[in-house]
C-alpha cells in the first residue's frame, strides 16, 4: 500500500467512526432534549447533525484528493481538500445561524411578551457531561489521524470536535442554572455555543484559504530551512528561498550557490544531496526544487 493508498484509508476509517458516533450523538440530544426539555441541547443537535453531513463531505474529498496526479493535475490533487475546508466553515455558519434564529426567539419572547421557558431536567444535564467526554475522545482521535494523513480536512474536523466540546460545556451551564431557576439561562447558552461556532468556522475557512492561495510555510520552518541550506556541503550561500503551502505539504524552491568551477554533474550532485536531506528531516515537504547558481568568487585553494 502506498502513502496516498494509506492516506485514504486513514481519511476513510476516521469519517467512518465520527460518522456513526456524531449520528448517536445527535439521535441522544434530540431525545434527551425533548425529554429533559432542553433547548440548548436541541440546538446542539442540530449542530452534530450537521457534523454528520460535513463528515460525508470530508470522506470524498479525501478520496478525491488522493488521487494520483495525471496530466491535467501535475501537482496532485490535495487543494481539493483545503477548499472543502473552507465548505466546512460555511456549513458551520449556517448552523449558528439557525440556532441564533431559534434562541434568540426564545429570549425575545422571554424578555418582552413574558414568555415561560420550561426548566430542563437532570436527564440534559447529563447528556451534555457525556458530549464532552466523547467529544475529547473524537477530539484526540481526528487530530492524530489529520497529522498521519496530512489532511486539512480532518484537522478542520478536530476543531470542529473542540468547538463541539465548548458547546457542550455552554449545555451544561445552561441546563445547570435553569434547573437552579434562572430560566433564561437555556437560550443564553444557546446563544453561546453558537458564538463558539462562528469563531471555530472562521478559523477552519482562515487556515482553508491560506492553503489555496499558496500562502508560505510559517517562519520556524522557513528559518529551519535556511539553516539545513546554509550549513549544507558545498553550498556556499543561499541566494534565495520560496515555500507555498499545498493542502498541509509544502513546496520549496531554492537558489543555492556553489564553485563555480565543479562540474555540471557535481554542481547536480551538491543540489540531490540537499533535496533528499530537506525532505527527509521536513516529511511535510512535498517536493524540493533548487537552483544552481555559480558563485564566480570562489576559487578553489
Amino acid at each position: 500500500m502506498n502513502r496516498l493508498e494509506k492516506e485514504k484509508a486513514i481519511i476513510q476509517a476516521t469519517s467512518i467512526w465520527t460518522i456513526i458516533l456524531n449520528f448517536l450523538l445527535a439521535v441522544m440530544k434530540v431525545i434527551t432534549g425533548i425529554i429533559g426539555n432542553s433547548t440548548a441541547l436541541i440546538s446542539d443537535a442540530i449542530n452534530s447533525t450537521s457534523d454528520v453531513l460535513t463528515t460525508i463531505v470530508v470522506w470524498i474529498s479525501g478520496k478525491l484528493s488522493r488521487k494520483e496526479h495525471d496530466d491535467d493535475h501535475p501537482y496532485g490533487h490535495e487543494k481539493l481538500e483545503s477548499m472543502i475546508s473552507v465548505v466546512l466553515g460555511v456549513i458551520l455558519i449556517v448552523t449558528a445561524l439557525e440556532i441564533v434564529k431559534k434562541a434568540g426567539g426564545e429570549l425575545y419572547a422571554f424578555v418582552f411578551e413574558g414568555y415561560q421557558i420550561e426548566s430542563p431536567t437532570f436527564v440534559a444535564l447529563i447528556a451534555g457531561m457525556m458530549t464532552i467526554i466523547i467529544k475529547e475522545i473524537m477530539y484526540r482521535f481526528t487530530k492524530t489521524n489529520a497529522k498521519k494523513a496530512s489532511s486539512p480536512a480532518l484537522y478542520a474536523m478536530s476543531l470542529d470536535h473542540r468547538s463541539d466540546q465548548f458547546a457542550g460545556l455552554g449545555v451544561i451551564i445552561g441546563v445547570g442554572g435553569a434547573m437552579l431557576g434562572f430560566t433564561f439561562l437555556e437560550p443564553i447558552a444557546s446563544l453561546v455555543i453558537c458564538f463558539l461556532i462562528f469563531k471555530m468556522a472562521f478559523r477552519i475557512i482562515k487556515i482553508g484559504f491560506a492553503q489555496v492561495v499558496d500562502q508560505a510555510a510559517d517562519e520556524q520552518t522557513r528559518n529551519y530551512i535556511k539553516e539545513i541550506s546554509q550549513g549544507f556541503e558545498g553550498v556556499i550561500r543561499l541566494d534565495d528561498i520560496k515555500t507555498r503551502m499545498f493542502g498541509m505539504k509544502l513546496f520549496v524552491d531554492l537558489e543555492i550557490a556553489v564553485d563555480h568551477t565543479l562540474s555540471m554533474t557535481q554542481a547536480h550532485d551538491i543540489a540531490q544531496r540537499l533535496h533528499d536531506c530537506i525532505e527527509e528531516k521536513i516529511p511535510d515537504v512535498k517536493h524540493c526544487m533548487i537552483h544552481v547558481n555559480p558563485d564566480i568568487e570562489c576559487r578553489n585553494d
